[in-house]
């Protein structure tokens, strides 16, 4: 295969006016296109209902979909799809399967079937979510942190809009997923019609089997990922798990029903979305003070509201938002750095590799932590619940401390 060589960022000035205007449109894609990730537990009510779905059957609709996008990562990788197909291409087929696939929930006639449609939701994200950022990046060589920051915080938006739409009076479960379908079918035509890669293109870097243990022996590395592992712990069960511990809590102050939904959408929709605010801040904060800098203390501040806000369940509403909109910001502020990270310390033979082992490993921790934490609800309640989550930041922490130490030393 014939591929064109990157230029050279000494050879190019970074100080494209177009670069704003892309990164622009690739937030906006992102912010549409990721709404059909949580559909199904802003529904949740009426999805267990219907089906009489217990508490880890209905989590199960969640967890299906980071399963779905786990193998949809690697068969990216494993096919080396971002090399083969053009980014917006790619994208865009990606966008337009993953619609389908989220309105297939419309005709679910039985939980089986929801279950396969959720997983095939998350498996075609795997061609919304990840190239977006590298898309991102050949637009961007100073303040690349801002600009995958702002595209995170863009996609963490778009993954609290179901929420925002079961919030609004009157509307029924199913314009919930109608939306978020045709949201992510625009983000389809907006990325095919208006992307083009920038000058700051990536040279290819294949996936291999026989590169992991080159990945798996490099201490650096290692920790980077490991710092990633201990985010995910926290990240995608408190997302996923935001409305149902809202609807508790409001279940508690005897606040039932249609009301209890629409408080607990409204309210999970900003525990969610302000995060969006942390990434842009912390990807600037990144560039200037390091990313492991910027990690760590993102996850003191959200292991420290993981360990308390089980506990506000019941005593008072306006703790409970406080702590939880804290939570939020910080819980996903980092979230880009990891990856940055991973693609500074790795071996540059090794980059794609271990951007792959990250993600995989990264999202198959969620689907355990989301079990664990809705089954640990169920028996003991919110507040151990919760709290057992401040043990992936305090293993990130670790991690982001060995690294920096690291780093220091390897500097001339």
């Amino acid at each position: 295969m014939t591929t064109t060589a990157p230029v050279q960022p000494s050879s190019v000035p970074d100080t494209d006016a177009h670069r704003w205007t892309i990164l622009a449109l690739l937030s906006f894609v992102e912010l549409l296109g990721m709404s059909v990730w949580f559909t199904a537990g802003a529904t949740a009510p009426a999805l267990s209902a219907r089906w009489q779905l217990d508490a880890g059957a209905t989590a199960m609709l969640t967890t299906v979909v980071q399963l779905g996008f786990v193998v949809g990562t690697a068969t990216a990788a494993l096919l080396n799809l971002a090399d083969v197909l053009p980014a917006r291409r790619y994208l865009a087929v990606s966008a337009v399967c993953a619609a389908i696939a989220n309105a297939a929930l419309l005709i679910a006639p039985g939980y089986a079937f929801a279950l396969v449609t959720r997983g095939f939701t998350g498996f075609f994200l795997a061609g919304v979510y990840p190239p977006a950022m590298k898309m991102a990046a050949t637009w961007f060589r100073s303040g690349r942190g801002l600009a995958i920051g702002t595209v995170v915080g863009a996609l963490t938006i778009g993954k609290a809009l179901p929420y925002l739409s079961s919030a609004l009076p009157g509307m029924e479960w199913q314009w919930v997923v109608t939306t978020s379908s045709i949201g992510a079918l625009v983000a389809a035509a907006l990325v095919a019609v208006g992307y083009r890669d920038g000058p700051f293109a990536f040279p290819q870097r294949r996936f291999s089997l026989r590169l992991l243990g080159t990945v798996l022996s490099d201490r650096p590395t290692r920790l980077a990922i490991g710092g990633y592992l201990g985010h995910m712990w926290e990240l995608y069960a408190m997302w996923a798990l935001s409305f149902l511990l809202l609807q508790a809590h409001f279940a508690s102050r005897g606040i039932s029903g249609d009301q209890a939904t629409m408080l607990a959408g409204a309210w999970a929709f900003g525990f969610i979305a302000i995060g969006a605010v942390g990434c842009v801040l912390a990807g600037a904060w990144a560039d200037r003070i390091g990313r492991e800098n910027v990690a760590a203390l993102a996850m003191v501040v959200s292991g420290a509201c993981a360990l308390a806000v089980g506990w506000l369940v019941g005593p008072s509403t306006w703790a409970l938002v406080a702590v939880g909109l804290v939570w939020g910001f910080a819980v996903v502020a980092d979230s880009a750095q990891f990856s940055a990270l991973v693609t500074e310390v790795a071996p540059p033979h090794a980059v794609g590799t271990a951007l792959t082992l990250q993600t995989s490993l990264g999202f198959l921790l969620t689907a355990a932590s989301i079990s664990l934490t809705i089954r640990l609800a169920e028996t003991v309640g919110w507040g151990i619940s919760c709290a057992q989550l401040a043990i992936g930041p305090a293993l990130g922490i670790h991690a982001m401390i060995r690294l920096r130490s690291i780093r220091r030393h390897r500097l001339p």
